[in-house]
């Protein structure tokens, strides 16, 4: 019988126990679900992608009819009649301009109003009116659209009607005398004042996205750290001062930000822009003038739609996809013009 040797028989007197049954079974257990939970979030990172690829190849496919037919020259058309003659004719361009011009007026009004109001509940204002300011804005962000297009349609239109357009009339007619006629027809219309039209649209879109850009910017202007207003202040700043010097700065990424989401929202928004802007399927330059949008005219015209008039109403949809594509390239690229760093990357 041979024996060990004694430095070996040591080593093998100091090295640990193996672990017992049960330790080497939990261990396998977390080992497992450590890989299962990696392969869930993997799969959740993929279908984002994935998503997007199959709802632009559903627009492609759907489109296609009309894309082969109409070509380019859908973008830059004017024309949507489904009994033109020489058959259908469908053009974008009305539905753009409207799309665009409403969204951009509606973010030229409501962005001023919401950075200032976020700069006043953030440096400004203190105790229960802040809350009772705070609370009122969270209820305009949990109101329904439909219940804007109701407020437009039965209140703001009817009180456009009554008192804006006689008013804005007698601007139009002192344009035309300094102009010329027809030549700045920003407030012209015709018949019956109703109160629809571009200009209730882009107000009622203003007050949609109002909340939206206060509460993204007063969360950017919170996260500025306190030590910058002291530091403004201890120099000897005023209020106004500490503010456009040592907040605002520090806080343009998200402020810049909700101002993006806000412009994406309003390029979107469907029910409450349908039953106010008037549905003209024309181009105005006139803000008293009915209208339309992409979101309008897919809303009011797909149920009964078919054949080529439902493939151009698809082309529609992607262009519209389009737009808010290239509206958040056109936001990094700005941020990264401004040095501001996006949130992902």
């Amino acid at each position: 019988m041979t024996t060990l040797n004694p430095n070996v028989a040591a080593v093998l007197d100091q090295a640990p126990s193996p672990p017992p049954p049960s330790a080497l079974a939990r261990a396998a257990q977390r080992n497992r679900g450590d890989r299962w939970f990696f392969r869930v979030v993997t799969a959740a990172v993929w279908l984002v992608p994935l998503l997007v690829i199959v709802f632009l190849g559903v627009l492609l496919v759907s489109a296609w009819p009309a894309m082969r037919k109409f070509g380019f020259g859908f973008v830059l058309s004017k024309s949507w009649d489904a009994n033109a003659e020489g058959g259908e004719a469908y053009g974008a361009l009305p539905f753009i301009y409207g799309t665009l011009v409403s969204a951009f007026f509606a973010l030229l009004l409501a962005a001023p109003v919401g950075i200032g109001v976020a700069t006043f509940l953030s440096e400004v204002v203190r105790g229960k009116l802040r809350s009772v300011i705070a609370f009122l804005l969270e209820i305009l962000a949990t109101i329904p659209s439909v219940v804007y297009g109701m407020w437009g349609m039965f209140v703001l239109a009817p009180f456009i009607a009554r008192h804006a357009q006689p008013q804005l009339k007698i601007v139009q007619t002192h344009l035309d005398q300094w102009f010329g006629k027809g030549n700045v027809p920003i407030f012209q219309f015709r018949g019956f004042p109703n109160g629809l039209g571009l200009g209730t649209a882009i107000l009622v879109l203003a007050v949609m996205i109002l909340p939206l850009i206060v509460s993204i910017s007063l969360d950017a202007m919170r996260a500025v750290p306190t030590s910058y207003r002291e530091a403004a202040l201890g120099l000897g700043a005023t209020r106004w001062e500490m503010i456009r010097i040592a907040v605002l700065p520090p806080a343009r990424s998200g402020i810049f930000g909700a101002c993006i989401l806000a412009l994406g929202r309003a390029l979107g928004e469907t029910m409450a822009v349908t039953m106010v802007i008037g549905n003209d399927s024309s181009i105005h330059w006139s803000f008293l003038r009915q209208a339309n949008t992409i979101s309008s005219i897919i809303a009011n015209e797909y149920g009964e739609a078919a054949d080529l008039k439902l493939a151009s109403l698809m082309e529609l949809a992607l262009i519209l996809f389009v737009m808010t594509l290239g509206v958040n390239l056109i936001a990094r690229y700005l941020t990264g013009k401004l040095g501001i760093k996006p949130a992902v990357k």
